[in-house]
């Protein structure tokens, strides 16, 4: 599988990752004999870059890539964030940037891995009491210490990125980014790229919508955090719909499916840009991992462009309580 280069300090991965979210939380519906069956897939298929967070579970899902780990760390570049606090079976986050919370974030995370290094180290939201600087010099010491390897950052506004890569080089910037969720190319991405700063694109199928996955709410579990989601509701559904309807007619044009465009679109964007779509099924990583073959020609995008344009999407990403947690 092709690679690609996040920032200029030498880290490189896999040109689609693997985000390992739904395997544990969020969705509902866990299987862990799939989950790492997946994950055995994604190193067979050369995806070697895996996505997880402390938050996921919480911890569960850091539990479980700990025991796909072993007998397999130098196959991998593993992800992990910190900085969102949140209880057990609560959707409801707290945020911390505070020096001492990084170093016994990390300390707790290496141990659910089983792992003595992280590859890539985000903070997961940008806590608005925490100077960054404060909180991305205590994720440089962690650097110093053998104990991470490369920094990023996720859903940060320009300044805060400009600011925190003054204090220590930020490889990557992970933020959601797809055909239906494009407002970062205004200003986030030109700041990005005028710092050599990759961009890791979760969410690419739009949390499986472009994928046609879901047909309506009542396909979704209760436990599934996709039915507070203003997308996913009412008229902002039925609308989005329409546009999907559309990906899918022009995918069939091209003998594929709008998820595999959708991704195809993304891997178009820039080679500093390695999307991460999140699956729990071997079936769906292999389709997705197809994407990779897909050429779109300048007809092919303006007509992408023509069905997707900046804002097309009707709704917020998310309700109003997380919306608050973006872009800082």
């Amino acid at each position: 599988m092709e690679r690609r280069a996040l920032g200029g300090q030498g880290l490189a991965v896999s040109v689609l990752g693997l985000g390992c979210m739904g395997m544990s939380d969020f969705y509902g519906g866990r299987d862990e004999a799939e989950s790492l069956a997946t994950l055995e897939r994604a190193l067979e298929l050369g995806v070697d870059f895996l996505d997880t967070s402390d938050a996921y579970g919480p911890h569960t899902n850091e539990e479980l890539l700990g025991r796909f780990l072993q007998g397999r760390r130098n196959r991998v570049v593993l992800a992990t964030k910190f900085g969102l606090q949140r209880p057990p079976g609560v959707y409801a986050f707290g945020v911390c940037g505070r020096p001492e919370y990084v170093r016994q974030a990390c300390e707790g995370s290496l141990r659910r891995l089983a792992v003595d290094h992280i590859d890539l180290y985000y903070q997961h939201r940008v806590d608005p009491e925490v100077p960054i600087e404060e909180t991305v010099g205590a994720m440089s010491d962690l650097v110093r210490q053998g104990k991470v390897r490369w920094l990023g950052l996720s859903e940060a506004s320009p300044a805060t990125i400009r600011r925190a890569h003054a204090v220590h080089p930020i490889s990557a910037l992970q933020s959601e980014y797809s055909l239906w969720t494009r407002d970062l190319e205004a200003e986030v991405l030109p700041t990005l790229r005028e710092l050599g700063i990759g961009l890791v694109a979760y969410s690419p199928l739009g949390r499986g919508f472009l994928g046609k996955v879901v047909d309506s709410l009542e396909d979704l579990s209760p436990e599934d955090t996709r039915r507070m989601q203003p997308r996913f509701q009412g008229e902002n559904f039925t609308r989005n719909r329409t546009l999907v309807d559309r990906l899918e007619e022009l995918a069939a044009s091209k003998g594929c499916t709008g998820a595999q465009l959708a991704l195809a679109w993304v891997l178009h964007r820039g080679t500093d840009i390695v999307p991460i779509p999140g699956t729990k099924r071997r079936r769906y990583l292999e389709q997705n991992c197809a994407a990779g073959d897909i050429a779109l020609s300048p007809a092919d995008l303006e007509a992408l462009e023509a069905i997707f344009p900046p804002g097309a999407a009707a709704g917020a990403r998310y309700p109003e309580a997380a919306m608050r947690l973006l872009n800082g």
